[in-house]
């Protein structure tokens, strides 16, 4: 599966880039052109990650999530995360960066509400 990421913006100086399908060593790079092509604009305050629709992340990935959080904060840009993928979610747990990017709760994909109750 390859990669394509849309932008949009929100109220209050805020863009939402959402990356969606696999990013691994392949595409990385991509994710930090596409917060990096954000910087420019006066008004902005602050850049959230939308992984939702991300299936699967590698090492190089994070590498360039990290990259991207970096390169906006010297642009004095806050990047979070948000609505992570399960994967993304265990990815950037398992890494220690959760708190990193917001301590984001993973996107709820109706997957737990399927599964039968636990009862005592």
């Amino acid at each position: 599966m390859t990669l394509s990421i849309t932008t949009s913006t929100l109220a209050d100086g805020v863009v939402e880039v959402s990356p969606s399908g696999e990013i691994d060593v392949e595409n990385a790079y991509e994710i930090r052109e596409a917060v990096a092509a954000q910087l420019g604009d006066p008004q902005l305050a602050r850049i959230e990650l939308n992984l939702q629709a991300v299936t699967f992340i590698d090492s190089v990935g994070i590498s360039a999530l990290v990259a991207a959080f970096q390169l906006a904060a010297v642009s004095e840009v806050k990047l979070i995360v948000t609505q992570p993928s399960r994967f993304a979610h265990r990815q950037l747990w398992v890494t220690g960066l959760l708190g990193l990017f917001g301590n984001p709760q993973p996107f709820d994909d109706g997957a737990e509400s399927e599964r039968p109750a636990f009862s005592a």
